[in-house]
């Protein structure tokens, strides 16, 4: 790799930016922000699962409306029942149909209080989901401003640090500063690193004709940890 001398001292001003990156990211502000955005992130999505939950109770309660007509229509056709016993009507069919109306409504008063015990639960907990929604709005509303106003403490040290960065950059080859910021992107810090002990880091060890590959200035990628190895000078 060229330019190792300058893509080293690249990577000491750019851990100076990342030092920030990480107070601004460890801060108790932020901490409270993400928290507060999480929360709402997924009330969001209980609030939609509430929704489609009041859709599938309405759709229950309607069936069950239809059920209890045909009940209804079903009993008052019993209304004149003396009438079709005087008629010569088999009394034993009457009850086998009585008693299976009468387990139907059974039936359906049993669904009736099920439904109604989860429409009493699904209300609680809506109300407590908005109740917390609610107080959790005005934390996120007040965290968003704080981490801002901690974010926007660090502006100037931060931009003096990138304006360093830039002037740096331009002392180093563009593929080379390119795959550089590649692995900052992947949170790969330090990038470059020097052969220790016969190998990189992480612990991963170098074969002595890989470690012949470090004359020179020049670099190898590390097959465990991604990172860039040199043989310091």
């Amino acid at each position: 790799m060229l330019a190792l001398k300058e893509l080293l001292e690249y990577q000491k001003v750019d851990g100076e930016l990342r030092k920030i990156e990480q107070e601004i990211a460890g801060s108790e502000e932020r901490k409270k922000y993400m928290q507060a955005k999480k929360f709402m992130e997924s009330a969001r999505e209980k609030l939609e699962a509430q929704d489609k939950r009041a859709v599938e109770f309405k759709a229950m309660r309607d069936r069950l409306i239809e059920r209890c007509e045909e009940s209804s229509k079903a009993i008052d056709e019993y209304s004149e029942l003396d009438e079709m016993l005087e008629g010569g009507g088999d009394i034993s069919f009457y009850k086998k149909n009585a008693q299976a109306m009468v387990e139907r409504i059974r039936a359906l008063k049993n669904e009736l209080n099920t439904l109604l015990t989860d429409i009493n639960n699904a209300t609680e907990e809506y109300k407590k989901l908005k109740e917390q929604t609610i107080s959790m709005q005005k934390q996120f509303k007040e965290y968003s401003e704080k981490f801002k106003e901690v974010k926007g403490s660090r502006a100037d040290e931060a931009g003096e640090i990138s304006q360093k960065l830039e002037k740096l950059g331009k002392k180093i080859p563009a593929d080379t500063l390119e795959k550089y910021l590649q692995k900052r992107k992947e949170r790969i810090f330090p990038v470059l690193v020097p052969l220790t002990g016969g190998g990189c880091v992480c612990g991963m060890g170098l074969s002595l004709a890989q470690q012949g590959k470090l004359d020179g200035g020049n670099v190898i990628e590390c097959e465990h940890c991604r990172r860039f190895i040199y043989k310091p000078e």
